[in-house]
């Protein structure tokens, strides 16, 4: 019988079109059987989910363990198993799962089929997970003697910390604020970054041990850098951009209401700001200004203030608060968002910006600044703006458009940069630090460098960029020779580990008792059908069968965004955990791309039962299945029909 029209919800995918009915690829002859010469080989490639994500995470590795596919050595539970796969690249998934932007969504195949997987809401469950069963971090191995420098204790820095000390090395934090945390905890609101899950995930790395801090100390200032470099092995930069960049029109320099969005959210984060202006006009487009338009519709304002009450002289000056009493006559904001580009051009992720929206922000987008309107006091009472097009890869104001906005309060959400008093010799003429591919500051032995004092970007890429700089530290003080990094530079699955974990070692290679070394195919010291192109190739969805995978919405997390009319004092935490069978349901939509996730399609089809499952005592992730040679006759139905791209028609002439 037909399937309906109405029960045709997506359609079919195919391999091959109307038409292709001759093979384009000799190799491939399905029907010459014998004399291709060709078998399948096991072929491990990256996911792009890992490929896209700046801190190299092992994504497919954690969401195969989430759904039940790859087991934990004995003793563990999954829950615990996923927590430390996750975090051998990233410390922070209880954080990364909240408030990362998830390129690796935007990479992910199954975007091809419907949807990405909800890859951050699963990274939070992790995270949340391990923190309600206070996991801890493994001891850190044996103490190498050798102390490292770590300037920052942001994301980076505390990252770096954190890998430092699985090597062995001890490191001491020089944080110029009095909480650890960087753009966590000033850059980023409570109601996205909740306090008590950022302390936890920063306690657990202290908890380590041997990770000295030294808080209120601003190298350059309080501690010279020769001094650093006489008590250390090694240094590193993870400063962050603290500074804020101003708008660059007529009337921004000297105004006391033209703020920067990083002034602004630290207030905030401190505790300090308690309400904003009655109009709020911020420049931006990015992640940054999103969180500034929501925080000033949250805080609202007060009709009567005097100087001490108004926003900018709490964000000018550190030692101002408000009174908190004042948060009680605090009545909404009118707030508004400028960026240069179209909306769906801004860097802000997409559902930010409809969140903002939900929340009574109102949203210009392809207008640029052109001046700050100030009054007679030299206040700012208006920003005026135009309509932009882009001339050369410049932003130009369209003749005729201009206007102005309303302003008590204008915000500049256009970008950072480092402050380097002190620094001057490592400032590399942009307020930001240098950088070589290991991470090393050029020319400066024993400097490295990670973060956003390379170039502002994302929390993951800090993080990311902290691992590598780790391992080249590593070599440095044992006087190694830097290793080259792969093409593809993330944490990969690692064959050998899992089956030494499965205690399914090889055995010892003995040449006396080899016999004939022509083949391995039925040795016990080699993996013989394997291949490991994980550091040097991302497999694209065209190497997948999509037809395997049904049409299977994603799991939703649930998010509390207030409307306009709730938003005014609503700092309950925006976005709502998974439960552990949302999670588990969520994985397993993942499609497990470049390395085998059971589905025993390669054995159901094979026509000569060629390929087979191996015994379970010997099974583990990577070692499903296994091929019979003397039976294969080359017809490549197994990789056809492979819905990972796992399987290659590669062995043999």
């Amino acid at each position: 019988m037909a399937t309906s029209t109405d029960e045709m919800t997506k359609l079919s995918w195919r391999r091959f079109e109307d038409g292709d009915n001759v093979w384009d690829n000799l190799t491939e002859q399905i029907f010459v059987q014998d004399t291709s010469h060709k078998c399948p080989t096991y072929v491990h490639k990256t996911p792009p989910c890992q490929g896209s994500c700046p801190s190299g995470e092992d994504i497919r590795g954690w969401l195969q363990i989430v759904r039940g596919i790859e087991q934990p050595p004995e003793g563990m539970t999954w829950q615990e198993y996923a927590f430390r796969r996750s975090t051998d690249a990233n410390p922070f998934p209880s954080m990364m799962g909240r408030v990362c932007p998830a390129p690796c969504q935007d990479g992910c195949n199954r975007n091809e089929v419907e949807d990405f997987v909800g890859i951050n809401a699963v990274e939070q469950f992790i995270g949340d997970t391990a923190t309600a069963n206070g996991y801890k971090f493994e001891p850190a191995p044996v103490d190498t003697g050798k102390r490292v420098a770590v300037i920052g204790g942001g994301p980076a820095g505390l990252a770096a910390a954190y890998q430092l000390r699985r090597k062995g090395h001890a490191a001491t934090i020089f944080e110029a604020n009095s909480e650890l945390g960087g753009m966590f905890r000033y850059g980023i609101p409570g109601y996205r970054v909740p306090r008590d899950a950022l302390d936890a995930e920063i306690n657990r790395i202290l908890d380590m041990g041997q990770i000295e801090l030294k808080m209120g100390a601003k190298v350059g200032v309080d501690v010279t850098v020769d001094q650093l470099e006489k008590d250390y092995d090694a240094i590193l930069w993870a400063i962050g951009c603290q500074s804020g960049r101003g708008l660059p029109v007529p009337g921004w320099e000297g105004t006391p209401n033209c703020v920067s969005g990083v002034a602004f959210l630290k207030a905030f984060n401190e505790g300090r700001m308690k309400v904003t202006a009655d109009k709020v006009v911020c420049v931006g487009g990015g992640d940054t200004s999103i969180d500034v338009v929501s925080v000033a519709r949250r805080l609202g304002h007060i009709t009567k203030s005097g100087k001490s009450d108004l926003p900018e002289t709490v964000i000018h000056d550190g030692y101002v608060a408000h009174d908190t009493a004042m948060t009680a006559a605090a009545e909404g904001a009118e707030v508004t968002l400028t960026s240069l580009f179209t909306r769906e051009k801004m860097t802000a992720s997409e559902h930010e910006v409809h969140d903002a929206l939900h929340e009574g922000v109102t949203v210009l987008d392809g207008v640029m600044p052109v001046e700050v309107i100030k009054n007679a006091e030299g206040r700012a009472i208006g920003l005026k703006v135009a309509d932009c097009e882009m001339k050369d890869g410049r932003p130009t104001p369209v003749e005729g458009t201009e206007r102005v906005l309303d302003a008590d309060l204008v915000v500049a959400a256009i970008g950072q940069g480092g402050e380097l008093t002190g620094l001057e010799d490592l400032d590399n003429g942009r307020g930001l630090m240098n950088s070589d591919k290991f991470y090393q500051v050029p020319d400066k032995p024993g400097h490295f460098v990670a973060g956003d004092i390379i170039r502002p970007h994302l929390l993951t890429t800090a993080i990311g960029q902290a691992w590598i700089a780790v391992e080249s530290i590593d070599e440095y003080v044992n006087k190694a020779e830097h290793k080259r990094r792969p093409k593809v530079d993330v944490h990969h699955f690692d064959l050998l580990a899992k089956m030494n974990e499965a205690k399914l070692a090889p055995e010892q290679f003995k040449v006396e008792a080899s016999g004939d070394l022509r083949g391995t195919s039925d040795a016990n010291y080699a993996i013989h059908n394997y291949e490991d192109r994980s550091g040097a190739e991302v497999i694209p969805h065209d190497e997948l069968y999509l037809a395997h995978f049904p049409h299977t919405p994603r799991v939703l997390r649930r998010e509390e965004v207030p409307s306009s009319e709730e938003v005014l004092g609503h700092f309950k935490e925006r976005v709502i955990g998974y439960s552990e069978e949302d999670a588990v349901n969520e994985a397993k939509r993942c499609m497990s791309c470049g390395m085998c996730f059971e589905c025993d399609n390669c054995v159901i089809f094979c026509p000569q039962d060629a390929v087979f499952r191996v015994n379970k005592s010997e099974s583990t992730t990577g070692r499903y299945v296994d091929t019979d040679y003397d039976k294969c006759i080359g017809c490549h139905i197994c990789a056809d029909v492979c819905p990972t791209g796992y399987i290659k028609m590669g062995l043999g002439e």
